[in-house]
């Protein structure tokens, strides 16, 4: 064999392309490099810079006197903090009151506007605007609304009952913030839900009531059996939505407070919340190490009571994967 040859065999081996296996890999690789370091330096390192803090009494300013508590900010909670489980309670009340009244007005909703009549753009639009409204000037408008003394609410039950003064946000204030995320809120829930309905195939409806069920039997045995997915997505957003909730009774607390309250006044006994609890620790209080094992702790109650529900999913969940 000339030399020729051999250094053409051997820069033709050298040069050979990559296998349709590898091109893929690589491309894969390469599709997936961007969010993987972002998932490593937005979250994996926050995630482990956040959980060594709540080992320590850092206080967010000096670093040189840190010290290494270990566990005891975690048993602190449990053994020391009664404003802790007081706030995680009236979580837990908050919850039960404001999710299945959300999910059940927003369903509703979504069944009156997935009627075949004129209008229908206009209500849905309508219906949706509190969602995007900015969170500050929606609590100036209930503040205005459920006010002691000049709110449109006590107004009108003035007209009822003269002398009425209730103070809504204050001795009903579980009950007001209810009413204000719910009306902020029931924009998506309808969206969601009338995504799902108009999922729901005309023929299988149809072919229904030609077999002779009535409207009661259609609404029992397909539509919501067939919604049943969408109603677990909806139900899993706001479960974490709900013990995430934050900013509505802080602002209720705040404005009208002055420039100099800024976000150190309480809010309500009754809507004394668990990110309202954290957030006071953290920045009113300066215990970032403390604030931060809390929501740790949130995030894991948050992340068993969603294992529940995932775990319950396959009793009352309909897929076609289950009928298969």
């Amino acid at each position: 064999m000339s030399m020729a040859q051999s250094h053409v065999q051997q820069t033709g081996s050298r040069h050979r392309p990559m296998s349709r296996k590898r091109r893929r890999t690589a491309w894969f690789y390469g599709f997936i490099t961007p969010w993987l370091l972002g998932f490593i330096f937005l979250w994996i390192i926050p995630l482990s810079v956040g959980f060594l803090t709540s080992l320590t009494d850092y206080d967010g300013l000096n670093l040189a006197t840190v010290k290494f508590l270990g566990l005891s900010n975690y048993m602190r909670v449990l053994t020391a903090d009664a404003d802790a489980l007081f706030s995680f309670g009236q979580t837990l009340k908050w919850t039960v009151l404001n999710l299945p009244t959300w999910m059940t007005l927003g369903f509703i909703l979504a069944l009156i506007l997935n009627q075949d009549v004129k209008g229908l753009g206009f209500f849905r639009t309508a219906y949706y605007l509190p969602s995007v409204v900015p969170l500050v000037a929606l609590i100036w408008i209930w503040k205005i609304v459920l006010d002691r003394n000049a709110g449109l609410v006590n107004a009108m039950l003035n007209l009822i009952r003269p002398g009425t003064a209730i103070n809504w946000l204050a001795v009903y204030a579980l009950q007001g913030l209810t009413v204000i995320a719910v009306w902020s809120g029931l924009g998506w829930a309808m969206v969601v839900f009338l995504a799902g309905l108009q999922g729901i195939s005309d023929e299988l409806l149809e072919a229904a009531r030609i077999d002779g069920a009535n409207t009661l039997q259609i609404f029992g045995y397909i539509t919501i059996p067939l919604m049943t997915p969408v109603i677990f997505f909806v139900l899993v957003n706001g479960l974490i939505g709900s013990f995430q909730q934050f900013m509505v009774p802080q602002l209720l607390a705040s404005i009208g407070g002055g420039a100099a309250a800024g976000f150190t006044q309480v809010p309500p006994r009754s809507v004394y919340l668990s990110m309202v609890h954290i957030n006071r620790q953290i920045f009113n209080f300066q215990r970032f190490g403390y604030g931060i094992s809390l929501l740790w702790l949130l995030f894991i109650i948050v992340a068993a009571l969603t294992v529940v529900v995932f775990k319950t999913s396959r009793f009352w969940v309909y897929t076609d994967a289950k009928e298969k």
